[in-house]
């Protein structure tokens, strides 16, 4: 018999704890069959057999086969590839500049910080979503596009955030005796800022990596992303929305993978403190 209780008394700190576990577990999970997956099926996902068109799961094909009789479950893989490398790339790119771009601006000050803090906020101006679709009409199909505009979309968060905290870290008497005892800035980088930044740069960098997900699913379900025959979620789903009817388990697929995707990224940010 569930005791409601129990949840109740229990500390916040032990809840996030064990919502942060469940998506690490989930995001090394879908790591794992991103990386290895492929491999150890041995299909390719772009593999056609019209004489398999939307076949219910089976011992040769786990998941089904899609309306042109390629494997399902290779094609749910190699999207997770593709999306969680894209989403990763793209948040490496953007977290190193925007965080070097953070600490520069909050020590220098003056015109420095002015300068920085007023092309940040005129990226802010222009919706991300308009900025990859620019790009992406530059190059259709091109994962390229996609993984410049994310990047210079995301780069502002972690400027924004480093800014705001190295400013206050600076002005700790940590730091001013450092300075006084002669450490140079790489030591007060390492010793004072990192330590009081990264946990704050782990969160973002998790909802990065979710709305980066999101926003390459999206933009290849509108037929504007990636490409077919690429296997990539967003695509997988409107390729089988016509036939939701004959085999709408097929199109449920895709969907429950980036929900978990999704949710193992947030679960992972946990909560940003302010």
């Amino acid at each position: 018999m569930n005791n409601p209780s129990i949840l109740t008394s229990l500390p916040a700190e032990s809840t996030l704890s064990i919502s942060r576990v469940i998506g690490f577990i989930l995001l090394l999970g879908l790591a794992v069959c991103a990386i290895m997956g492929p491999a150890l099926i041995g299909m390719d996902p772009a593999k056609q057999s019209l004489m398999d068109t939307l076949q219910p799961p089976s011992a040769t094909h786990w998941l089904g086969t899609d309306h042109l009789g390629r494997d399902m479950l290779a094609r749910l893989l190699s999207g997770a590839q593709l999306s969680l490398s894209l989403a990763a790339l793209s948040v490496i790119t953007a977290a190193i500049p925007g965080t070097a771009l953070g600490i520069a601006a909050a020590w220098r000050g003056g015109w420095t910080d002015r300068i920085l803090t007023l092309f940040a906020d005129a990226v802010l101006a222009l919706p991300g979503l308009l900025l990859v679709l620019m790009l992406a009409a530059i190059s259709p199909g091109s994962w390229w596009a996609l993984y410049a505009g994310l990047s210079l979309t995301l780069w502002v968060e972690y400027f924004r955030y480093t800014r705001q905290r190295v400013r206050v870290v600076l002005a700790e008497p940590s730091v001013e005796a450092s300075r006084l005892l002669g450490f140079g800035a790489m030591h007060i980088v390492r010793r004072h800022l990192l330590p009081e930044i990264g946990p704050g740069l782990l969160t973002i960098a998790a909802f990065g990596a979710a709305t980066s997900v999101t926003g390459v699913a999206a933009l290849g379900f509108v037929s504007v992303g990636i490409r077919p025959p690429t296997a990539e979620w967003g695509v997988m789903m409107t390729e089988l929305l016509p036939y939701w009817r004959e085999a709408s388990f097929l199109i449920f697929q895709p969907v429950i993978c980036l929900v978990i995707t999704v949710l193992a990224l947030h679960l992972s940010a946990g909560e940003r403190k302010p």
